[in-house]
């Protein structure tokens, strides 16, 4: 009886031992990612006159460089350079517009969604993965607003190498 609970005693033992290295070794091995926005702007402008564009940065930032923590003793405002925030290197291709001077123009939303989808399929031949997708919309507030955009963000990671 002696030896099989020694035995019992030391297949625990070593069980717990090798459970607790891969807990502590899990994280060392968890996978890291990178990621990249698209973002699609189109015109919701009457008449076709606004522009439509689909953006990506060729650039990084660290956010870091741009960001004051606040609290009640120190309230000092970010004083951060808004040339040293701009991306001047970015990819930038053309979308049509939704309306024309005929009114909403479906050719141009397909023909949209084609680009967009050449957009995305491209990513994902490099890797990306579509995490995530925002949109938004300001659109026509009345008679006298001729503003309004459509607005879309596409997040994509893709495991660091």
């Amino acid at each position: 009886m002696y030896l099989i609970t020694t035995k019992l005693s030391i297949m625990k033992t070593q069980f717990l031992l090798l459970l607790s290295f891969l807990l502590t070794t899990a994280t060392s091995f968890a996978q890291k990612y990178e990621y990249r926005i698209v973002t699609t702007v189109e015109s919701i402008v009457p008449n076709g006159i606004g522009r439509s564009r689909m953006i990506s940065s060729n650039e990084t930032r660290d956010y870091k460089e741009f960001t004051t923590s606040r609290s009640e003793e120190d309230n000092s405002r970010n004083s951060s350079d808004r040339s040293d925030i701009r991306v001047k290197a970015f990819d930038e291709t053309k979308l049509l517009n939704f309306y024309n001077l005929g009114g909403i123009r479906f050719q141009n939303i397909v023909a949209n969604d084609a680009v967009v989808t050449s957009k995305l399929n491209t990513m994902a031949e490099e890797g990306w993965d579509l995490t995530f997708v925002n949109s938004a919309v300001e659109s026509d507030g009345g008679k006298d607003d001729n503003v309004g955009i459509f607005i879309t963000r596409y997040v994509f990671r893709r495991a660091k190498k």
